[in-house]
Formats: C-alpha cells, sequence, structure tokens
C-alpha cells in the first residue's frame, strides 16, 4: 500500500464526517441537549468522547485553536449537558444530517453498507499509542446503523491521522497558529478570513505570526509560501501520511479502490446538496 492510495481514499472520505461541523443539524441536535448555539456545539461535540475534559485538553487536541476562544466554552459545557448527552445527540444529529443530504434511498441502501464495512475494517486497524483524540472516539461504543457505522470509522480515521499531524507538526517546531497560516499560506483549505474566524485568532495575532514565519524563511512578503516553506509543508503531509498508513494497509489495494470510488461518489452527492457553505474553502474541507 503506498502513500498516495491511502491519502488520496482519506480526501476521497472525509466530507462523510467533516459535513457535520455546518449542518444545521448539529447545532439543533446538540442545542436541544442543553449546550448553547455556535462554537459550544463544535468544540463539546467532538471533544465529549474524551469526558468532561478542561480547556487545556481541548486546545492541546484540537491544536490550531486559540485557547481563549476554547475557554469560553468549556468546561461550561459540561455544566449544562454531559458528555454522554452530548455524544448521543452528536450521534443523532449525523443520521439526520446525512439522511437529508444523501436522501434517504442511498442513505439505507447496500453501497453505504460496503463503505461501512470497508472503513471499519480499517478503522479497526489504527492503533491507539500517542493518538488521544482517536483513542477517545475508539473507546465509544461502534453504532449499529451501517450509515453511522461508515460516519464513525470515517470519524476514526480522520482523528488518528490529525493525531499523527499534530505530531509531525510539533517536530517541524510549529505551533498551532504557524501550522494554520502555513497551511492557508499553502492555497489549500480555509481561506484566510475563515481561519482566523473559525479558530479565533485576531488579525493582530495572525499578522504577527506572519512576521515570525517570514523571519524563520518560510513566508514571503505578500504571505505565499517560500521555497522552503513549501519544501516543509510537503515533507509534513508525507510523513503524517507515513504516521496514517496502517489502517489503510489492512484494508489493502482492492479495499481502498473501492472506497475511494464509493467516497468519491457520495462526497459528490453532499456537495451538490450544499453540505459545505461558500466561499470558507479554497480546497478540502478541515474542521
Amino acid at each position: 500500500m503506498d502513500t498516495t492510495s491511502a491519502g488520496r481514499c482519506a480526501r476521497a472520505t472525509d466530507l462523510i464526517h467533516s459535513m457535520t461541523y455546518f449542518a444545521p443539524e448539529t447545532e439543533q441536535y446538540l442545542t436541544e441537549a442543553g449546550l448553547r448555539p455556535g462554537r459550544m456545539c463544535y468544540f463539546a461535540g467532538r471533544a465529549a468522547p474524551m469526558g468532561a475534559v478542561g480547556p487545556g485538553v481541548v486546545a492541546a487536541t484540537f491544536f490550531n485553536f486559540n485557547p481563549e476562544l476554547v475557554a469560553r466554552h468549556i468546561p461550561r459545557a459540561w455544566t449544562l449537558a454531559t458528555p454522554e448527552a452530548v455524544v448521543e445527540a452528536r450521534f443523532a444529529s449525523v443520521d439526520a444530517a446525512l439522511r437529508r443530504l444523501l436522501g434517504n434511498e442511498l442513505a439505507t441502501s447496500a453501497v453505504i453498507a460496503e463503505a461501512a464495512e470497508l472503513a471499519r475494517t480499517a478503522a479497526l486497524a489504527c492503533t491507539v499509542e500517542g493518538r488521544p483524540l482517536y483513542a477517545a472516539h475508539a473507546d465509544l461504543d461502534w453504532p449499529t446503523e451501517p450509515l453511522l457505522v461508515l460516519w464513525h470509522a470515517v470519524t476514526l480515521l480522520r482523528e488518528h491521522r490529525g493525531d499523527g499531524h499534530i505530531a509531525a507538526l510539533l517536530a517541524a517546531d510549529l505551533s498551532g497558529l504557524e501550522a494554520l497560516v502555513t497551511h492557508t499560506a499553502s492555497g489549500r483549505g480555509f481561506t484566510p478570513a475563515a481561519a482566523q474566524l473559525t479558530r479565533g485568532w485576531t488579525p493582530e495575532q495572525w499578522a504577527d505570526t506572519e512576521n515570525a514565519l517570514r523571519e524563520r524563511g518560510l513566508l514571503t512578503e505578500d504571505g505565499t509560501l517560500t521555497d522552503a516553506g513549501t519544501k516543509l509543508r510537503t515533507e509534513l503531509e508525507t510523513e503524517t501520511n507515513l504516521m496514517a498508513l496502517a489502517p489503510w494497509a489492512a484494508l489493502g489495494d482492492e479495499g481502498v479502490q473501492r472506497l475511494t470510488e464509493i467516497g468519491k461518489t457520495l462526497s459528490a452527492t453532499l456537495l451538490a446538496a450544499g453540505a459545505l457553505p461558500a466561499n470558507t474553502f479554497t480546497a478540502g474541507p478541515k474542521s
């Protein structure tokens, strides 16, 4: 199994998970469970499998958010809804959102069941060492409905890769904000405005970080990556892909190819149904 095929499959299936950050059902179900609208639903929804953790743990595992933004919502969220209630509400919101976006016929089809088992096979090959956010999600009971099995499996694969990516960023001596700025400068993921808004960084903090990256020779005066910056981002992706290879290798070439095919079809359907907001991403979504 090569990293190119594995990366292609991860990208093809990513939207199955990441649509939840933009679906109105997420806020609907999580506020019904007791949370407040807005960013609290994101932080508590994604962190709930770790239990009633404090803002430091959430900021550490999510990595590129302003800790001050996190602290506005965590731990207050746990006084409004238990982590268990949030996890339950999150699964319910995913079920509702995917059925709406895909249509009930596709959401309950044999194709979904096939993709669910392929993704589960890959996810079960992940290991927990050094992967705290993945490990917390892996401790949850598997759902029974194929649609939710697929979402949970893709979530596990995504968080597993994300934990490894953080390790690579730390080895490269990049802070969370520096990682966000360099990724945005690469022309992928969030637009700069969306990155600052969703991650809670002020224009001044963003500008200071850009200046620090210029001093390191990673960013040009106009905010694009230098050759050294491009090389670093390429190396980071390569290292991340290598650390995320094991589950895809366990699935095998044929399984990866088939899951990629299904993932592309499902992602196209999700996009056509309006799963992502306009003017937020320059390329694939990053949460």
